[in-house]
């Protein structure tokens, strides 16, 4: 059962978090246009996203116990422990991660912005006119 694993447990509930955070932070940024608002949300998305492998020392000697974790938590740990040899790949694999999350904020962009431009051709109707926007009318009194 994935439930009394504590790790599995721990990846569901980082998952569930991380997306309340990067939904959050979507309708957080809707003042800004759809491209920038893309962009960021999933270059923190790959960020949040991108395993990296870390290593523990146990208490009995010479054990070690290896496993998966987000990378920006192990080098924020690597930090905090001052262990360079957990930073560095930790660090390289978290711009990676946020590197990849930009393209896809790109793609989705590009992707979207063409949604009402295309025409069939094999159509012999003639294509719509394109809207016009009209001003917005004040209402009058009297």
């Amino acid at each position: 059962m994935p439930i009394t694993d504590s790790m599995t447990l721990l990846w569901l509930s980082y998952g569930f978090l991380s997306l309340v955070v990067l939904v959050t932070g979507y309708l957080g940024l809707a003042f800004l246009p759809r491209l920038p608002r893309l962009v960021i949300t999933w270059a923190v998305a790959g960020v949040m996203w991108m395993p990296a492998r870390f290593q523990l020392p146990l208490l009995e000697e010479g054990d070690i116990y290896q496993g998966f974790a987000p990378a920006v938590i192990v080098a924020a740990v690597g930090f905090l422990e001052d262990n360079s040899q957990a930073i560095m790949p930790a660090l390289l694999l978290t711009m990676v991660g946020g590197g990849m999350g930009v393209l896809i904020g790109l793609l989705l962009w590009w992707r979207g912005r063409h949604a009402g431009a295309y025409v069939d051709m094999e159509d012999d109707e003639e294509p719509p006119e394109p809207r016009v926007r009209r001003q917005r009318r004040e209402p009058k009194i009297g």
